[in-house]
């Protein structure tokens, strides 16, 4: 009987149900997930933005759902170079990768490594970037920093 290790990366900033509905999903399709997050700089390159939750919180809290086994710290862009240092057999994306030249590179990368590329349902109604939209719009135009500077 095979051992099948799954990957699930991702920033998980703002955690929400789609992180979680990923990770459920993940967990049913491997015998031990180990979860991917994203470090600062990495998403900051990546999204042109610092994630709102520090690293080491959201490593916390990632370790801490019960689908996943174990959480690493993704600190280089290149997938084949995560899969070389975690060593999984299936990677786990949201399916807004599937048809798009970064899914489809992924795919390319992966299968000549024997990894299975599996696509999950992006929960469109809920984002990190949807979440941080709000945030911003109840902070105001100004912002947080504005609000100190009136104090003073």
């Amino acid at each position: 009987m095979t051992h099948r290790v799954g990957y699930a990366p991702g920033v998980y900033d703002l955690f929400h149900i789609g992180h979680l509905n990923i990770l459920r999903h993940a967990r049913s399709r491997c015998d031990y997930l180990v979860a991917g997050v994203v470090s600062d700089e990495m998403a900051r390159a990546a999204k042109g933005r610092s994630p709102v939750v520090p690293l080491t919180e959201r490593l916390e809290i990632v370790r801490s759902i019960r689908f996943v086994d174990a959480a690493f710290v993704e600190t280089v862009p290149d997938k084949l170079e995560t899969w070389r240092q975690v060593r999984f057999d299936v990677i786990f994306k949201g399916d807004d990768w599937r048809g798009t030249e970064k899914g489809h590179r992924l795919e390319r990368d992966f299968a000549g490594v024997g990894v299975d590329v599996v696509y999950f349902p992006y929960t469109v109604h809920t984002s990190s970037t949807l979440l941080r939209r709000a945030l911003d719009g109840i902070a105001g135009p100004a912002g947080p920093a504005a609000e100190s500077t009136e104090s003073a």
